[in-house]
C-alpha cells in the first residue's frame, strides 16, 4: 500500500526544523537536492506532533516526525510555528540491510503546509454567570 491518507486534525503540529529543500549526499560527498519523477524539488520539515486533549487532561507523550513536502511551502513557517498538513499521507517501508537486519517504519508526505487556525477562546463569564466582561 502506498499514499495512505492520514487525518491529523486531533494533533498539535509544531515546527521543530523549518522547511528546507530535501537533500542527499552524492558519491563525491556533495549535498544534492532530491527531486520527484518530474524534476520538482522536494522539501522536508520536522514537526512535533502531540495529541490535543480537553482542558484538565494530560496529553500522552508526543512524537517528532519528518514530513516530505511535494512543493515549496514558501516563507513564513518559522521554528515553533503551529501548522497543519495539506493532503497528508503515509507510506510504510522496510529496508533489508546486507547484514540481514531489517529497518521498518512509516514515512510521512504532504502536498504542503498551512498555518494552524487558533483554537477559539472560551467566552468569559461575568459575575452573574452570563457571557460578557467581568
Amino acid at each position: 500500500m502506498r499514499d495512505i491518507p492520514v487525518v491529523l486534525d486531533g494533533y498539535k503540529l509544531t515546527i521543530v526544523e523549518p522547511p528546507a529543500p530535501k537533500t542527499r549526499e552524492d558519491d563525491n560527498g556533495a549535498l544534492v537536492p532530491i527531486t520527484d519523477r518530474e524534476g520538482v524539488t522536494q522539501f522536508v520539515v520536522s514537526l512535533f506532533a502531540k495529541l490535543q486533549v480537553p482542558a484538565g487532561q494530560r496529553a500522552p507523550k508526543g512524537e517528532e516526525i519528518k514530513v516530505t513536502l511535494t512543493a515549496d511551502p514558501g516563507e513564513g513557517f518559522p521554528e515553533d510555528g503551529r501548522v497543519q498538513l495539506i493532503d497528508a499521507k503515509l507510506n510504510p517501508y522496510q529496508i533489508d540491510s546486507p547484514d540481514g537486519r531489517s529497518i521498518s517504519g512509516v514515512a510521512f508526505k504532504a502536498m504542503g503546509l498551512k498555518h494552524a487556525t487558533p483554537a477559539p477562546m472560551p467566552a468569559r463569564r461575568g459575575k452573574d454567570g452570563q457571557e460578557g466582561e467581568q
